[in-house]
């Protein structure tokens, strides 16, 4: 995807806009208990944050699963983030999965809500780097921009 900065200034707002709402989502959802719900809004909340982040940074995919290896690559085994961030988001990745598309299982309470305040968190972390970067002075010196 090759933007300019005003466009990539505005699709990256709107993804993180996307993130918290789809966390919200997640939250309002507890008193209800429906578990695979909870866990598809929390990965998606994961997922326009972490896309958003590699947008800002110049980066683009076409699946979830390159969303997924990209955030590994160049924020996870670079340091700039925890490795809890990218092994939660990697859980979330399967829990959705596992709750959309599995017809033999359901998913619990005791998978999904230890992972509410950890996705809280990496959605901050996340969209905080993501803005930090799509507004840096120097972004033509960005390391992932060509």
């Amino acid at each position: 995807m090759s933007l300019n900065q005003e466009e990539r200034v505005a699709v990256v707002t709107y993804r993180l806009e996307k993130a918290d709402r789809a966390m919200e989502q997640a939250k309002h959802n507890l008193p209800m208990k429906y578990w695979e719900l909870i866990a598809n809004r929390m990965y998606y909340a994961a997922y326009y944050a972490v896309s958003a982040l590699l947008i800002a940074n110049g980066l683009s995919a076409k699946t979830h699963e390159t969303i997924l290896r990209l955030f590994g690559l160049h924020f996870i085994q670079t340091g700039l983030f925890p490795k809890e961030h990218g092994r939660l988001y990697n859980k979330l990745f399967s829990l959705r999965l596992k709750g959309d598309y599995n017809d033999r299982f359901d998913l619990t309470s005791e998978e999904v809500l230890p992972l509410v305040e950890p996705t809280e968190q990496l959605i901050k972390d996340v969209s905080q780097k993501a803005l930090a970067d799509l507004y840096s002075e120097n972004l033509s010196n960005n390391i992932f921009m060509n």
